[in-house]
């Protein structure tokens, strides 16, 4: 007993200091990225700054809030990601239903699943994706940033397992009762799937929120890019958006450099799934964990 009371004391010292750090990797990077943010462009070049700002100065956020620019990117991908979004939910929850019965509830379902996770394991390829959006008249919309991905199969599947996992009494009660199939979705399982709903919601969203190839893909127009595909060109040339800013460009400099306006500029762009995890922070792990059980 006591070499087990021992071995557990040292097992939970050291799974802390494995947890700390694991954190600790994941904080510190925002931490520096919000310092360079807050500090001047001579403290920054010259490599003072570390996890507090150095000579404090908020001009990059102005910067970036000034322009016009970074607010319209935002605000095209506040839009995908509710457009998005939705349509993610709204498919999901409408394949995932059926595809929780078994093969003799519905006819076909084997074929049906072979179908979805074909389509998982297998891409029709960058070019051929983007002449189907080209004909379709997609492109340059923000239909051609959510109508592809209208229905993400493995969160699907998430679903499936969750809906499967759920009591099947539940369902046989409501079908006495005289419930419809989609009496029973809407008003009896949908209230019971608020974890998986939640968890599989979090992951739309972080999904359309940090995409940013597809947008320099289908979108041609500046003021049409989402939020990430515009800071992909901020990164790359930050410098010539400064010096187009319309300002005096030396007196830019002296107070404000690359570095420090792109990470104004993607600390913000951080900062609305920071505040929306915490709210779907207890629906996550049990949704995650309950959906996972089956497969």
């Amino acid at each position: 007993m006591k070499k087990n009371n021992i071995g557990r004391t040292v097992f939970k010292i050291f799974n802390y200091i494995f947890m700390t750090a694991i954190c600790l990797t994941c904080v510190l990077p925002f931490v520096h990225l919000l310092a360079v943010s807050f500090s001047s462009s001579s403290a920054v070049a010259a490599g003072k700054v570390n996890f507090w700002p150095v000579e404090f100065t908020a001009y990059s956020y102005k910067f970036a809030l000034e322009g016009g620019k970074f607010l319209t990117a935002l605000w095209v991908s506040v839009k995908r990601v509710i457009l998005g979004v939705s349509l993610n939910m709204l498919f999901m929850v409408i394949t995932a239903y059926p595809m929780s019965k078994t093969k003799e509830q519905l006819a076909g379902r084997n074929i049906y699943m072979i179908f979805f996770v074909a389509t998982m394991l297998i891409s029709g390829g960058m070019i051929p994706t983007y002449l189907v959006i080209s004909r379709l008249g997609l492109l340059n919309s923000i239909w051609s940033l959510t109508l592809p991905y209208a229905l993400p199969v493995y969160n699907m599947v998430i679903l499936m397992n969750f809906i499967r996992n759920l009591p099947a009494g539940v369902e046989e009660a409501a079908m006495i009762d005289g419930a419809s199939p989609i009496q029973i979705l809407v008003r009896i399982l949908l209230p019971l799937l608020k974890p998986a709903l939640a968890t599989v919601c979090l992951f739309c969203v972080v999904f359309h929120w940090n995409s940013w190839f597809d947008g320099m893909l289908y979108i041609n127009e500046t003021t049409k890019l989402p939020l990430q595909s515009y800071l992909q060109t901020l990164v790359k040339n930050f410098e010539q958006i400064m010096q187009t800013a319309g300002t005096n460009y030396v007196e830019l400099l002296s107070r404000m450099n690359a570095r420090t306006g792109r990470a104004a500029q993607l600390f913000i762009g951080a900062i609305p799934l920071m505040l929306i995890y915490p709210f779907l922070q207890k629906y996550f792990a049990k949704g995650l964990v309950i959906g996972s059980e089956k497969g």
